[in-house]
């Protein structure tokens, strides 16, 4: 992998700090935006090896608190996340980060952030 990339929705806060905080260091990314280029399906699984599916999972946000209740405990493996991340988009945290060098991160923690 040669190229950083910030996965996200552009109005997401967190991930307009996560930009922001690259762009003030000088940091090469490209952006991928969920919602005009949707989830690379492809990449769900390096991410869930990386940082776990349930990391991967926002259950604090507005898409997993609009799911229904049956649809949320149905989300109990790896095969149930990946469906429904592909199906919603909005349900991944955010940022994501694929690093040039090869690491996943997943949400924006601008002291573990400088340590890279």
């Amino acid at each position: 992998m040669t190229d950083t990339i910030l996965y996200g929705i552009p109005n997401c806060d967190t991930v307009k700090r996560a930009r922001a905080w690259l762009a003030d260091r000088g940091l090469a990314y490209r952006f991928h935006d969920f919602k005009k280029a949707g989830v690379p399906a492809e990449r769900i699984d390096a991410w869930q090896v990386a940082v776990g599916w349930g990391a991967l999972l926002n259950r604090k946000g507005t898409t997993w608190r609009g799911l229904g209740d049956d649809q949320r405990a149905g989300v109990d493996s790896a095969a149930a996340a990946r469906a429904l991340m592909l199906d919603h988009p909005s349900v991944i945290k955010r940022p994501l980060v694929e690093w040039a060098d090869g690491r996943i991160t997943v949400g924006f923690d601008a002291e573990r952030w400088a340590l890279f």
